[in-house]
């Protein structure tokens, strides 16, 4: 139990029989009444419960939820969030197995002897629901303490109605039938949860620590950073580290989606759950249990769970009403239908108890999650990482693409091409003031600009700066001694009016190459102009091929100028192009593009896109395997460099979409065909639990394809 900011305390809970949306109103409905609780969330997937309170002891939070027919697990706060499978037990099928023979032997007993009210019928149907009823008829005692309407009450209701006016063998058959149908329900969910479990299942529970001069076997929760833990081939990497020592290939497909492994040598990053296909490999832990990206995936996923995506709410509300006015409707049959017509009184209540049925709304709540789910999980295996079913639906409105150009469609790591000396300075004089003042800068540019120095000055040390100032999109300004320089963009340059005709000379040759130019000067004069190439990814122009094909306009925003970005938007097919834009403008440029075309994605993989992608309706981060930060605030986070994911996420996100709707149309068509039979006097009891359990079935199979896509 932990405490908030505003003086709550947090209780978790376990509840294994919390499965669908049915059990989440009761709990909900019966822990309004008790004072102290302030706030509820739910995790159905999880079976999570998550309480804010004001109680002394949080016991009667159990207590309550018990009430309802429910147990409630207490769950440590640091604890795992995910519930391993139950395993099989014979036991457990026993007592429902029996409940079915039981209601079958009475079938036979009525066809065999024709009388249906016998004792002999009464003493299998009392057996029969004793042993499969139990937990329904619980659940449905518990729906009245908590004044829930849920399908535990209707089918208790229907049940003992049954039993009342003589239906005894089908009473009994309806109960073995109800039984089944949440056994079967209760394990093809599991398939979902276990989607996302297998993420946490690829990272081993056991490391090779280095102990002394030799190795030992370790639990992976005892592993401590910079400590050094071995991996052999075959074997799956149990937490994230850096290579110090051995040369291999790891295969990245858990993590990122790649299909073919990934060289490894020293300095280069592992992840959890990676697999070691050639040599062995000594590495530094860089994040222990639970912290590695790995890690952070899945609880990225599981609290995606939790977000409920608009056709789910959609869904939720509609069952809020179905469910009320589809007893209703039983009940003026039952009232009504006696006085209009020449129907029995026992005719009319056995129609109203089949209503009851129908009114179920499992399949219809069921759908969505699922399907959801489903979704999320088959994207993570590609290494695409949504962070919820909302941006899984919103992808499918996308109809405008806004992509940065460094780090997104270029490698973003850029290498110095020229150094052109002006005013009699030497190529080694612009490197050194260079590489002084942005020595401490992230920026690509800089990063090359500093590597090309430490490459040409033979050990040489910088210079030392003070009062550096970065201007962000301009560039860098500081002093090196007494004398002020600066280092920055074309921009910057005609700012400082220092852009003289041979400056604005090499600055068109070199940007019409399609590399990027910036001006090393002082206030007064330019001293030389240094040129810098990003490399073009292989996959850009894939990418955006198939983005026009699904008729989505790609706009390229970047910081750079309009000669460079030309060259790269023609080498890949854009014709859109914004350039020289500070993260203000581009984030401008966002709102444009939205009053235009609506939904609009912006990708990137900088701060300076971070303005732009929270404006955005989905913001896309590249490369954000081992980057926490863009895990954390991305909407949706592709693990690897390959911008081919994009159209891939749109593809999945419209196939999710068509699958919710088959779901709904099916959850709504077979009840709605079977309350007109209901009202024909054709459909039974038994036939409308057996669809009932038909359809849930088929809509939660219909949803799993998604995980297998």
């Amino acid at each position: 139990m932990s405490d908030t900011a505003d003086g709550l305390s947090i209780a978790r809970f376990r509840v294994p029989d919390m499965c669908c949306a049915t059990e989440e109103q009761l709990i909900r409905n019966r822990l309004r009444s008790v004072r102290g609780i302030e706030t509820m969330e739910f995790d159905l997937f999880q079976q999570l419960l998550t309480v804010g309170h004001r109680l002394s002891n949080p016991a009667a939070i159990r207590e309550a939820i018990g009430s309802v027919g429910l147990t409630a697990e207490s769950v440590d706060e640091d604890a795992d969030a995910s519930n391993p499978q139950e395993a099989d037990r014979p036991g457990k099928w026993t007592p429902l197995i029996l409940s079915g023979l039981l209601a079958a032997a009475a079938e036979v007993a009525v066809w065999t002897t024709g009388q249906e009210r016998s004792w002999l019928v009464l003493a299998l149907v009392v057996a029969s629901i004793a042993l499969g009823g139990r937990t329904a008829l619980r659940k449905g005692i518990g729906a009245i303490r908590a004044r829930t309407l849920n399908i535990n009450l209707l089918m208790s209701i229907a049940v003992v109605g049954a039993v009342i006016i003589g239906h005894w063998p089908e009473a009994a058959m309806v109960t073995f039938l109800f039984a089944l149908a949440e056994e079967i329900e209760g394990r093809a969910l599991d398939r979902a949860r276990n989607a996302i479990r297998g993420l946490v299942a690829l990272s081993p529970d056991m490391a090779m620590l280095q102990s002394g001069s030799g190795w030992r076997q370790v639990p992976t929760d005892q592993v401590r950073i910079d400590q050094l833990i071995r991996i052999l081939p075959g074997e799956r990497a149990p937490l994230d580290g850096i290579v110090v020592d051995g040369i291999s290939s790891m295969n990245q497909a858990p993590i990122t989606g790649e299909s073919m492994p990934v060289s490894k040598e020293p300095g280069d990053p592992v992840f959890a759950g990676t697999i070691n296909t050639d040599g062995p490999l000594d590495v530094r832990v860089t994040a222990v249990a639970g912290e590695t990206t790995l890690a952070r995936i899945a609880r990225t996923i599981q609290e995606a769970q939790a977000q409920r995506a608009p056709t789910q709410r959609f869904v939720d509300q509609f069952a809020r009403y179905y469910t009320p006015l589809v007893v209703l409707a039983a009940v003026l049959v039952a009232v009504i239908l006696p006085l209009v017509s020449d129907a029995s009184v026992y005719d009319a209540v056995y129609k109203a108890l089949v209503l009851l049925v129908v009114a179920c709304p499992c399949a219809l709540v069921l759908s969505t999650p699922v399907t959801v789910v489903s979704a999320l999980s088959s994207a993570a295996r590609h290494g695409i990482l949504v962070k919820g079913g909302t941006y899984m639906e919103q992808g499918r409105k996308l109809r405008a693409v806004a992509l940065d150009k460094t780090g997104t469609l270029t490698f973003g790591s850029p290498v110095v091409t020229d150094v052109i000396p002006l005013n009699s300075r030497t190529r080694r004089d612009i490197l050194h003031i260079a590489a002084s003042l942005n020595v401490h800068s992230t920026h690509p540019v800089a990063k090359a600009v500093v590597a090309a120095w430490q490459a040409e000055s033979e050990g040489a040390a910088l210079l030392p700066a003070s009062e550096v100032r970065a201007l962000v999109g301009r560039g860098v300004t500081g002093k090196l001694g007494e004398q002020a320089y600066f280092v920055g963009s074309h921009r910057l340059a005609e700012e400082l009016a220092v852009c003289s005709p041979e400056v604005e000379a090499q600055l068109d040759r070199i940007e019409r190459a399609g590399g990027t130019a910036v001006v090393v000067g002082s206030d007064s004069h330019p001293f030389g102009v240094i040129g810098v190439a990003d490399g073009l990814r292989p996959t850009s122009r894939a990418a955006v091929e198939a983005l026009l094909r699904r008729h989505i306009h790609v706009v390229m925003l970047t910081g750079d100028n309009m000669t460079t970005a030309q060259a790269v938007a023609d080498a890949i097919g854009i014709t859109e192009i914004k350039a020289n834009l500070l993260p203000e403008e581009k984030l401008a440029a966002i709102v444009a593009l939205q009053e235009q075309y609506g939904a609009v994605g912006m990708v990137g993989d900088g701060v300076n896109d971070a303005p732009a992608m929270a404006r955005s309706s989905i913001g896309f981060a590249m490369g954000a395997v081992g980057t926490a930060t863009a895990v954390e605030t991305a909407d949706v986070a592709f693990m690897d460099d390959d911008l081919r994911k994009l159209p891939l996420f749109f593809d999945l996100s419209r196939h999710a979409t068509a699958v919710l709707a088959q779901n709904i149309v099916l959850s709504i068509g077979i009840k709605a065909a079977f309350f007109v039979l209901t009202l024909m006097g054709v459909a039974t009891l038994w036939m409308a639990v057996f669809a009932d359990v038909g359809t849930s079935l088929l809509v939660v199979m219909n949803g799993l394809r998604l995980a297998r896509r």
